[in-house]
């Protein structure tokens, strides 16, 4: 077999190509993506958990406040102790080419800055919820993400949940019919001295907490943003847990479409979580917005005097499943350099509607 020297020149273009793309680092396949944890409490550790399990992350810098506990967890996770940052000198991260992101798991009303310090650094950002305290806050983490060129993701982690998926698709299928109500709770009875129940730190009481969860479900499972608002917040308990936050909110909503919405969220006293949706054929509603264990009950007519459908599954995968599947959807966004399913825009909203909810309740925000 002869080669011609056209046949010469493109096998060489060829040869220098490969050369050229070997030398450029391919985070899709050549390593996981990196992450920098921030604050090292409760909800850090499902995240850490989360990732340990993904095929597509690892754990490679801690920052803290807690040397000794840093160095504790570092070690479980093979970071490197020169990989510990505390708060003041966390922006040195800048210079770490084994951070690709963070994940910002600080009380609430520390969001906004280390999201913005994390962006200046360079790294892309997953934030916890509720986004942060107040609506020019979301506004500045997002155009602080935007300025850097990094991705901003906020951790609604049942957005990737397969019982929350599939009660969407069969809202947005027409199974239950035209949808006309939703009804939704969850709440807890905080302990005394919890940052949480501070307006310092937590920003406001159980809605920024709990209560944003029945709020993003009414906006996942209409696919719409609710207009009107009404609200009352009480405080029964006079011990001195809720002296700078609301022990209690109640609020409706009204969609567009006509969707009206009441929930309830609390401090005071155990309120399991859930949200039920009534429509022209039907009804299902889901237990928990917890880590695991999520319920699905439906029961449904495709036509009117024809035999009911009927729903009864739970997902049983074991915390810290929906932590993987959040960060795999990340780093996935990361190395494909697409925008998140819940980017800081999300955040934004449920924000904004948070502001018009205690607005409503005579509450000022921030």
């Amino acid at each position: 077999m002869t080669t011609s020297r056209r046949d010469f020149a493109k096998l060489a273009a060829i040869g220098l190509a490969a050369n050229s793309l070997s030398s450029i680092p391919l985070l899709a396949q050549e390593r996981k993506v990196g992450y920098c944890i921030i604050g090292l409490g409760r909800i850090a550790d499902h995240h850490m958990r989360g990732i340990a399990q993904s095929s597509t992350s690892r754990v490679t810098a801690l920052v803290s406040g807690h040397h000794d506990k840093a160095e504790r967890i570092a070690a479980q996770y093979n970071v490197p102790k020169s990989s510990i940052y505390s708060y003041e000198d966390m922006d040195r991260i800048r210079n770490n080419k084994d951070i690709d992101a963070v994940i910002v798991c600080l009380p609430n009303s520390m969001h906004a800055e280390y999201t913005a310090r994390s962006a200046k650094a360079g790294k892309h950002v997953l934030c916890e919820k509720p986004m942060c305290i107040s609506v020019p806050e979301a506004e500045q983490m997002i155009a602080a993400c935007k300025t850097a060129n990094v991705k901003l993701m906020i951790a609604y982690r049942l957005h990737y949940e397969p019982i929350t998926l599939k009660t969407i698709k069969l809202i947005r299928d027409g199974a239950l019919g035209t949808v006309e109500a939703i009804q939704s709770a969850n709440g807890f009875n905080i302990a005394r001295g919890e940052w949480r129940s501070t307006h310092a730190l937590g920003g406001g009481g159980p809605l920024m907490d709990v209560g944003i969860y029945s709020l993003n479900a009414t906006r996942y499972l209409t696919g719409e943003e609710p207009g009107q608002f009404t609200a009352v917040a009480t405080t029964p308990d006079h011990d001195g847990r809720f002296d700078g936050v609301e022990e209690n909110l109640s609020w409706t909503m009204r969609f567009p479409s006509g969707v009206l919405a009441g929930c309830v969220t609390t401090y005071g006293a155990p309120m399991p979580g859930y949200y039920k949706v009534f429509g022209s054929k039907g009804w299902l509603e889901v237990g928990s917005f917890g880590y695991q264990n999520l319920r699905l009950q439906a029961s449904y007519r495709a036509a009117s005097g024809s035999a009911p459908t009927t729903i009864d599954e739970t997902n049983n995968e074991p915390d810290p499943q929906q932590f993987v599947r959040q960060i795999d959807h990340f780093s996935h966004c990361i190395r494909d350099n697409r925008t998140p399913d819940t980017p800081g825009e999300e955040g934004l909203k449920d924000m904004q509607h948070i502001q018009s909810i205690y607005k409503a309740a005579g509450i000022t925000l921030g």
